[in-house]
């Protein structure tokens, strides 16, 4: 069997073989650059790794699996636009680079060009990958549009807000756990345990994210730190803050409600609501949680009666994603 990093080497050659060079270098361009910036392909190695655990030769699925990659990295054009985000991996975001219009505009030809990608999946299994692969890509919107929506509320139960990221994020990871296992034959049962396995790695996953960027070392993050804070996102760290600050939430919101028009009024904002997260535990609840999430990603992967070694392939991954925020 591959181990993720040779199954990352596989699907960063594919993509990087990707022929976008070609006119209008307006529209083209921002696509190459985008994929070029990397990033640890999470659900094109996941996938490989899905098919892996029944077939041998996962060159036959490497169109698919960059189909999940170049979708993925579309939601990133369009979602750094809405949250005015600077950076992506340690780089000017597109809309920084060029303009808001080419965000948009390259992020809807790479949508385009993932359903291209996920049509060249073998014939037996079409119909249901794009049914997968649609129904994924939908929620993702949905999931987004949740969190637009919750821009405007004070707070957010935390059922809404794990429904949420589980549209947003979750759904896209456990599409890719199981369009693998899908494309390689597998058994309904294990599609199913697959899909239930990354679903939760998912959502572990995006509250690590919410951790990070609250607690993160920026040169290892990749982007600027505190950017949900300053945006008022209702992350993990925000939602449950609110559940637990009784007599300080009158505090809360006064910090939530901080001036941001300068880079001092910024950071004075990040650390006010930093310094009531630390108050509260609220980062170390955050890891806690995920912890908990990765149990139960693994119990899903338990039943699927693997061999240890495979077994062992699906635990070491989970515990790469969630260790960013050791």
């Amino acid at each position: 069997m591959y181990n993720a990093s040779q199954l990352l080497e596989k699907i960063n050659a594919f993509i990087a073989a990707l022929d976008y060079n070609r006119p209008p270098v307006g529209l083209y361009e921002p696509v190459e650059y985008t994929l070029a910036l990397g990033g640890k392909r999470i659900r094109p190695v996941l996938m490989l790794m899905a098919y892996n655990l029944y077939k041998e030769e996962v060159d036959d699925i490497l169109f698919p699996a960059a189909a999940i990659e170049t979708y993925h990295n579309y939601t990133l054009l369009h979602d750094d636009l809405m949250d005015k985000a600077d950076l992506r991996r340690g780089n000017p975001t597109v809309h920084k680079k060029w303009d808001e219009n080419t965000a948009i505009l390259s992020g809807d030809v790479m949508s385009i060009e993932s359903y291209k990608l996920i049509a060249k999946a073998p014939a037996e299994v079409l119909p249901e990958a794009l049914e997968l692969f649609s129904k994924t890509a939908a929620e993702v919107c949905e999931g987004q549009q949740y969190d637009m929506d919750f821009e405007d509320l004070e707070c957010v139960p935390m059922s809404d807000y794990l429904k949420m990221i589980g549209l947003k994020t979750a759904v896209l990871i456990a599409c890719a756990a199981k369009m693998g296992a899908l494309i390689a034959g597998a058994s309904a049962q294990d599609c199913d345990l697959l899909y239930r396995y990354g679903y939760d790695l998912g959502l572990a996953f995006q509250i690590a994210d919410d951790w990070l960027d609250t607690y993160a070392d920026p040169e290892v993050f990749g982007k600027a730190i505190g950017g949900d804070i300053v945006n008022n996102k209702k992350s993990w760290l925000m939602t449950r803050a609110f559940e637990k600050a009784e007599d300080r939430r009158e505090e809360l919101i006064a910090a939530m409600a901080m001036p941001v028009g300068t880079e001092e009024e910024k950071e004075a904002k990040i650390q006010t609501v930093k310094a009531i997260y630390d108050d509260l535990n609220i980062g170390e609840e955050a890891k806690a949680e995920i912890t908990r999430l990765h149990s139960r990603a693994m119990e899903h992967a338990a039943g699927l009666g693997l061999k240890p070694e495979a077994y062992a392939l699906l635990e070491n991954y989970a515990k790469k994603l969630i260790g960013r925020t050791k």
